[in-house]
């Protein structure tokens, strides 16, 4: 059987631009609550538009946001996973998709950008290129043969990831003004454009290439908003202090870095 992936984040749906909605422990939680029925009701909508060419195929849904992101009842046609990192054994599948994707750490008007951690990271460099989550998880599919065709969430993400995958199908669902800021498309629209630029994805496989432009032996360098503190990592000996905000990790397997 056919088989999809699809990754989420709770900071790229259209109606999401404060971290008050993706942080439950700013105490908003009902405005996480109604953040993640708007998450769920465009990934139903990337599920129907892969259906609409594949419709006996099987959809795995990861909730790759921290503390969850997705309603788990509320997903049709998927199957809902949550533990572990599951996108790093996608042998299998046919494509990866992302939905709700937001761009890297420092990136310009970018609408909530982080690089796994809004609260402690500065960015992440991988072989010396600055690399965000969906840069990363775009290169451990391809390592394994799988691409990733399609991204919604907002422009700066669209365009960050045609920088590592050209020919990838995006949908814009919010055009980024500022860290917490946002012209959004209505739910009506964005679910549209979701649900129509995962069917063109689906049907542009051969089009896409998995991305695998940067090989091992690999090295992660994480640059973090406050000091480290005391030895912290240093006991690991692939873990090299480059300074007290500073750390590189060196490892010729892609899996065992922190992403």
């Amino acid at each position: 059987m056919t088989a999809f992936f699809i990754l989420t984040d709770l900071e790229g749906p259209a109606g999401v631009d404060s971290f008050t909605q993706t942080r439950p422990d700013d105490g908003f939680p009902e405005r996480v609550e109604a953040a993640k029925e708007l998450l769920t009701r465009e990934v139903n909508a990337c599920i129907e538009g892969i259906r609409s060419v594949y419709p006996d195929c099987r959809i795995d849904v990861w909730d790759g946001h921290g503390p969850g992101g997705l309603k788990a009842d509320g997903l049709i046609g998927g199957s809902y996973l949550r533990e572990g990192q599951p996108y790093k054994k996608l042998e299998g599948y046919k494509a990866l998709l992302f939905v709700g994707q937001h761009a890297m750490a420092g990136t310009i008007n970018g609408p909530l950008c982080h690089t796994y951690s809004s609260r402690t990271i500065a960015y992440y460099k991988l072989n010396g290129t600055f690399i965000g989550e969906f840069g990363a998880r775009a290169l451990i599919a391809g390592k394994q043969g799988v691409p990733t065709i399609f991204l919604s969430g907002d422009d700066k993400a669209a365009l960050e990831a045609r920088m590592f995958v050209p020919d990838i199908e995006t949908a814009v669902v919010k055009a980024g003004h500022g860290i917490e800021a946002a012209v959004h498309l209505t739910g009506e629209e964005a679910c549209r454009t979701i649900r129509e630029g995962a069917a063109r994805a689906v049907r542009r496989i051969p089009e896409i290439t998995p991305f695998t432009g940067i090989s091992a032996p690999y090295v992660l360098e994480i640059g973090y908003l406050n000091p480290l503190q005391g030895s912290e990592g240093t006991a690991d000996p692939r873990v090299e202090r480059v300074n007290d905000r500073t750390i590189r990790i060196s490892s010729d397997e892609l899996n065992a870095l922190p992403i």
